[in-house]
């Protein structure tokens, strides 16, 4: 029988079916709870004309039907694709065309998008939508079923054909054309990393975890799974909490919660805003981060107050499954100015830091980081050009399909074995966590047409974001812009984590003597002073 994502919620179920599962804000659902309602989910979409390989798309916020959502379209031999509620009306569309559904299971405050979506009778002709919450529909949308219709269906689990190696999910990164890229993950590339992780950090069924990034991030996989395989209860951080560093630092008291999982700078937030006590959260066993830099200052803040917890950094693109390499740091370090290795590579991974004639660079020199190894996805959905591109045959191996990815991050490898992350190689940059291609922001900013010229850099900046998005624009002549008016009309096209923080208005982007925009001059002129933010 196919290990699947889903048999380990089944199991709890048999086992421990009163235990708890799954808590948001006030409502609590145990292990039998998410199988039964998981099983008539997976039923009625199986009745509904649901078959084996589709792309089911959640447009719903965090919360429990959500997460039930996500059990029942694996038990109906489908794929999920998570995205993101607070996407525009454009992107969404490109990102639901791109995976070629039919189904969109819908709940939460999403009713302005449903409602642009199905403003197209095209769309309103090819999709059909589940409405997940209990509470009306919104206006304009006539969804196929709500959550009202699920009693109606058999509680018991149905037969699945899947195997472990056909796609889980498809989510999807930030594309430097314009498009956002659908990597897809097998049920074995999120079973290896889990299978994993929970022996490496001792989770059991009493461990009660965070679910702090949002569904359509990848480090939600593991706070999913990861709970579920230990039997153990997830506790989903409301959204609005991200920018509240008081209220994060209560619910990880209230809760009482044993393990943390998020991106450096939902910590960094509430370093700098000092929530943390000294010997608080008597309960945390472990704090883990990944997607970004953890600015080391912010690190020794949390260590000094918080001794009696684990401090992991984790590293992985999403191509490779959640992550590729681990680093417990031993002890709080003495200075400020200390770079946290990224580590070395989880069970069945491997790190790679190659030149550009793809041979091992020696210790201490710098060169670009591949992955190898089983948590690599199969590549990108229907794009085999994109995925050629990022994946490659392994230098010198003679077994077919042994790959390797290019990640586009420069790394070297110290004396001691581990491999330091030391930026990016090329034009892309991560802020809030999130993997963003400065290209797409260009794309959309020249998409407006109001502006002769535009080049997007990524700056280092020590705030909440990790990373400055900057513009440098020329207008159109006899065209009025400002940073104001530019960012409300990119808004249209970008989620807010997209759109740049700083700007400059020029006559002339400076540019190299080969003609090229001369992006290192730029990022040299955003300085605080000389900038401008709407």
């Amino acid at each position: 029988m196919s290990r699947l994502l889903q048999h380990w919620v089944a199991e709890q179920a048999r086992r421990r079916p009163d235990a708890g599962a799954l808590v948001f804000q006030q409502r609590r659902l145990t292990y039998g709870d998410l199988e039964v309602q998981s099983n008539r989910l997976a039923r009625l979409l199986r009745e509904a004309g649901c078959a084996r390989g589709d792309r089911v798309c959640l447009l719903s916020s965090k919360s429990p039907e959500t997460i039930v959502a996500i059990l029942g379209v694996l038990k109906a031999d489908a794929m999920y694709v998570p995205l993101d509620p607070g996407s525009p009306v454009a992107r969404a569309e490109k990102m639901i065309a791109a995976c070629d559904n039919r189904w969109i299971l819908a709940g939460g405050a999403v009713g302005p998008t449903l409602a642009g979506l199905f403003a197209s009778p095209e769309f309103a002709r090819t999709h059909a939508v589940g409405w997940l919450d209990a509470t009306p529909p919104p206006r304009g949308v006539d969804p196929r079923f709500s959550a009202v219709d699920l009693a109606t269906y058999s509680a018991e689990p149905p037969a699945c054909r899947n195997s472990e190696a056909d796609g889980a999910h498809i989510l999807f990164t930030s594309g430097s054309t314009g498009t956002p890229k659908g990597v897809m993950i097998t049920h074995a590339n999120v079973r290896r990393f889990i299978e994993w992780a929970v022996p490496y950090f001792g989770t059991t069924s009493t461990d009660r975890i965070s679910g702090h990034p949002p569904l359509h991030f990848d480090l939600s996989t593991f706070d999913i799974f990861g709970t579920f395989a230990a039997g153990a209860e997830l506790h989903l951080v409301p959204p609005e909490l991200n920018l509240l560093p008081h209220k994060l630092a209560e619910l990880i008291r209230r809760a009482q919660l044993t393990q943390w999982f998020s991106v450096p700078s939902a910590l960094n937030y509430m370093a700098k805003f000092d929530v943390v006590k000294q010997g608080d959260f008597p309960s945390l066993k472990r704090v883990l981060w990944c997607g970004e830099v953890f600015p080391t200052p912010a690190l020794i803040y949390w260590m000094q107050r918080v001794p009696h917890a684990s401090f992991t950094n984790l590293y992985g693109p999403t191509e490779a499954t959640i992550a590729s390499s681990y680093y417990t740091v031993p002890t709080c370090p003495t200075s400020e100015d200390e770079v946290i290795p990224i580590g070395r590579a989880c069970d069945g991974e491997e790190l790679l830091v190659l030149d550009e004639a793809f041979r091992p660079v020696p210790p201490g020199e710098v060169g670009e980081l591949y992955i190898r190894g089983a948590g690599l996805s199969p590549g990108y959905w229907r794009d085999p050009e994109k995925t050629q591109g990022a994946f490659l045959p392994y230098p010198g191996s003679a077994t077919p399909g042994d790959r390797i990815y290019r990640t586009g991050d420069l790394a070297s490898v110290g004396a001691d074995g581990l491999v330091r992350f030391l930026g990016r190689a090329d034009s892309q940059v991560k802020t809030r966590g999130y993997r963003v291609e400065l290209g797409e922001i260009e794309t959309a900013l020249h998409a407006l047409g109001t502006l002769r010229e535009c080049a997007v850099v990524g700056v280092a900046t020590q705030d909440f974001d990790g990373v400055a998005i900057c513009c440098a624009y020329v207008p159109l002549a006899d065209v009025a812009v400002t940073p104001a008016s530019l960012r409300e009309a990119v808004a249209h096209a970008l989620p807010s984590y997209m759109l740049p923080s700083r700007w400059l208005a020029f006559d002339e982007l400076p540019k190299t003597s080969n003609g090229k925009i001369d992006r290192r001059k730029l990022k040299e002129l955003f300085a605080p002073e000389a900038v401008s933010a709407p």
